[in-house]
């Protein structure tokens, strides 16, 4: 209930006061919220000169209005009001909110997360070390991400020395899952995953220890994780793969040539990447493309020529996989789909490491639709915003013409063909 009399109430809340308790509200919620200082009220129309000559007690004549707070506290106090200043505001609006309160707690609540990270750091064993104090800078300037809770951002800076503890401390120990220290740290297996706050903690970290640059990819995250004898997850994800015939002389590299031999698919995880000796013959030509179903129909095939799937957008795996055979000398040819995603992913390949387009033009597009439609193959309407092909300013123009999208198994019969090594 309104600790106001309700006449009193309608008074004070009707128009010729409302532009006074705007002015009051916003001085006091800037100014901790003090009935001190003064205001000045412009233009004052005639009701308003009215109310305030009752209000204040004395007459307001002219088309401008000072008024003291102090004193236009002490006079509701004393009036039918019976309340002062701050408690009036808020019965006849919301509660004040004392902004200098709440920036001064906001800066105390923010000191107070790079204080306890001070104190987590001087209380371990790498106190002391060069890189810490450049880490601690370094996550001063840039600062706890949008969205997390101070009591968050502490807890997860805490986790963060712990696992550095762990890494780089005076009892290094020997080589552990990523999964295992997350675990370890935070309860979660999941809790030093590629993207969280924490693991990039720990990254920055690890890369200032160690005095080389923070990398911008997901190859060399993994590299970095190394560098501690930390493993991450290098089973789970796979790169498919056909007739590769590596020349070393490992055990890997003989099962990858065997299974070449009986014209089976391989399936490659990043642990398979970082031992193989990817050394394939002089001059090899790799082909690329973007649906499994090419590589089965090459295998079905007994084809000859090599290939590498980037099952869609191409994971870190495939990427790393095309380095690898990149920088032995592997030259590359890619096919994809004729839609606006596998004219984007075909540009970043073809980019990235100069492959050449394989059945990718704008008369193979146009040849392919027709054919299809011949055929009586339904039409895939071609969605979303058109792609300009990088290595053929004709293709993208062909496709919007005709509005068809054509997945790569349209293609399959043209590209078993190449893989066969009969056109």
């Amino acid at each position: 209930m309104s600790k106001l009399p309700a006449a009193t109430r309608d008074w004070l809340a009707g128009p010729g006061l409302t532009r006074l308790w705007e002015a009051v509200r916003k001085r006091l919620e800037s100014n901790g919220v003090q009935a001190t200082g003064s205001l000045r009220l412009t233009s004052v129309s005639t009701q308003e000169r009215n109310d305030l000559s009752l209000l204040l007690g004395k007459p307001v004549t002219g088309a401008a209005v000072t008024v003291r707070l102090d004193g236009l506290d002490t006079r509701l106090r004393a009036s039918a009001a019976g309340l002062g200043l701050r408690e009036v505001l808020e019965e006849l609006g919301p509660p004040l909110i004392d902004h200098r309160a709440v920036r001064a707690g906001i800066a105390a609540r923010r000191e107070h997360v790079w204080s306890s990270l001070a104190s987590a750091l001087d209380a371990s064993p790498l106190a002391g070390q060069d890189w810490t104090g450049q880490w601690y800078d370094l996550l001063r300037r840039t600062g706890v991400p949008r969205g997390v809770a101070p009591e968050t951002a502490v807890r997860t800076l805490q986790q963060a020395v712990q696992v550095l503890t762990v890494l780089l401390g005076s009892e290094v120990g020997g080589s552990r899952g990523r999964g295992e220290l997350a675990a370890l740290a935070t309860g979660s297996a999941h809790g030093l995953d590629d993207g969280t706050w924490l693991a990039r903690l720990v990254q920055r970290g690890i890369a200032l220890a160690h005095g080389t640059e923070f990398p911008g990819d997901a190859a060399g995250r993994r590299a970095l994780w190394r560098l501690v004898s930390v493993t991450p997850d290098e089973v789970s994800s796979t790169v498919l793969t056909y007739g590769l015939r590596p020349v070393g002389g490992g055990w890997r590299e003989r099962a990858l040539r065997e299974r070449a031999e009986h014209h089976a698919e391989a399936h490659l995880t990043p642990r398979d990447l970082y031992e193989l000796q990817l050394q394939l013959p002089a001059g090899a030509v790799v082909h690329i493309c973007e649906n499994p179903r090419v590589v089965e129909a090459a295998a079905d095939a007994a084809c000859v020529r090599p290939l590498v799937c980037t099952s869609g957008s191409a994971a870190t795996v495939v990427l790393t996989l095309l380095g690898a055979l990149a920088a032995t000398g592997c030259r590359f040819a890619y096919h994809g789909d004729f839609d606006w995603p596998g004219i984007a992913l075909a540009n970043r390949i073809i980019r990235r490491y100069g492959a050449q387009p394989w059945r990718m033009g704008a008369e193979d597009y146009e040849h392919l639709a027709a054919r299809s439609q011949a055929e009586g193959i339904p039409q895939l309407p071609l969605d979303g915003q058109p792609v300009s092909a990088a290595w053929d300013p004709g293709l993208a123009p062909a496709m919007t013409a005709l509005g068809v999208a054509l997945h790569e198994e349209i293609t399959l019969g043209l590209l078993v063909d190449d893989l066969s090594g009969q056109t």
